[in-house]
């Protein structure tokens, strides 16, 4: 029974596929299925979610249309997706201007970046001590060159030069 179930859902999915049966109320279901099920994984920026669903769809009015939707009944938010953002790439010892660059390359504007990321501006010095004594041990380095070569380190993880300088003196 169960079979021939499947065998049936089979041929009716496969004659909505190939016959053109599809109408738009369930081809826009289709794309807002496509986005919860990235809403579901992680939250995406709207820059992020509107480039994959533009790779999945052929008609990008209508990806327009879903997305907004989706703000509207709050299911996708740029500001919950920078919060999460920034957590997680702040538990990975990442610095603010790296974390800056990277939100504004997912679509995120500077000011919301902005108010995500000054409530933490006295964590930076201290995470950023941290992360050179968890990869370097506590000691500084007497040689210049070990010294810039921890410099470099820090300010490829996202730290500001100046800060990095500070930590040195």
């Amino acid at each position: 029974m169960k079979d021939l179930d499947k065998k049936t859902r089979f041929e009716e999915l496969k004659l909505e596929f190939e016959g053109g049966v599809v109408g738009k109320q369930k081809k826009e279901r289709s794309v807002r299925r496509i986005a919860m099920d990235f809403l579901a994984r992680r939250e995406h920026s709207e820059q992020e979610l509107l480039k994959k669903l533009k790779a999945r769809a052929d008609d990008a009015d209508e990806v327009q249309a879903v997305l907004q939707k989706l703000k509207s009944e709050g299911l996708q938010s740029d500001e919950r997706f920078t919060e999460a953002y920034v957590h997680h790439r702040v538990n990975a010892g990442i610095g603010p201007l790296k974390i800056r660059y990277e939100l504004r390359q997912k679509g995120i504007d500077e000011a919301l970046a902005d108010a995500i990321l000054e409530p933490m501006a006295e964590q930076w010095e201290s995470m950023m001590r941290a992360q050179r004594e968890r990869k370097y041990g506590s000691a500084i380095p007497a040689d210049y060159g070990a010294r810039m070569k921890q410099a470099r380190f820090l300010q490829n993880r996202g730290f500001s030069p100046e800060s990095v300088m500070r930590l040195f003196r």
